[in-house]
């Protein structure tokens, strides 16, 4: 019978460096894992999306159940949010690219200065795609994520496919997109 022993492949001991490179990969896998799944196309999440309805700040109403038959990046953030702010261009190319073949960008600030300074905040910067103030319980609803930004790409059977916290890369999100618009209409889904 043969034996194997950790001991073999352990050094006698670990020092703080070594426990501390430890922690930060696996920390930076753990962060990073999300990104690849979704440019990979490997499902980070798999549950249905929420039943929600939102006013955007120009006025327009948005629900899920409007949004069927259509791929949907929801997205948590706020103006005082660095990470918001960097993956925020990005969205905007993969909505203008992507737009007219069936796919919404709808953010949802957590704000606490309100719908005038958040409007404010996008037109500095250029940000076009539908945006409503995060009200009720449509957070927790979601899963309850205190980190901003977090994202979940639902497809277009309305299942969350891809739950990203932190930073959700143009690159990643303009393949997982891809990827998620080339799948079949569902038979359920309205034609317009």
């Amino acid at each position: 019978m043969v034996r194997l022993s950790l001991k073999r492949f352990l050094p006698r001991r670990l020092d703080i460096g070594t426990v501390a490179t430890i922690v930060l990969v696996a920390f930076a896998g753990w962060r990073i894992w999300p990104q690849v799944a979704a440019g990979l196309g490997v499902p980070s999440a798999s549950r249905q999306a929420p039943d929600f309805t939102v006013q955007t700040l120009d006025g327009a109403v948005i629900s899920s159940t409007d949004l069927r038959g259509k791929v949907v990046l929801v997205n948590f953030w706020a103006t005082w949010c660095p990470p918001c702010r960097i993956e925020m261009p990005g969205f905007q190319d993969v909505y203008e690219a992507r737009k007219d073949d069936g796919f919404v960008l709808l953010g949802l600030s957590v704000d606490v200065r309100g719908g005038d300074h958040v409007a404010g905040f996008l037109r500095e910067r250029g940000i076009t795609y539908p945006v409503a103030m995060a009200r009720g319980s449509i957070g927790r609803d979601f899963g309850g994520s205190h980190m901003l930004p977090t994202s979940y790409l639902i497809d277009r059977q309305g299942r969350i496919r891809h739950e990203v916290r932190g930073i959700f890369t143009e690159v990643a999100l303009a393949q997982a997109v891809a990827r998620l618009l080339a799948e079949p209409m569902p038979a359920s889904a309205g034609v317009d």
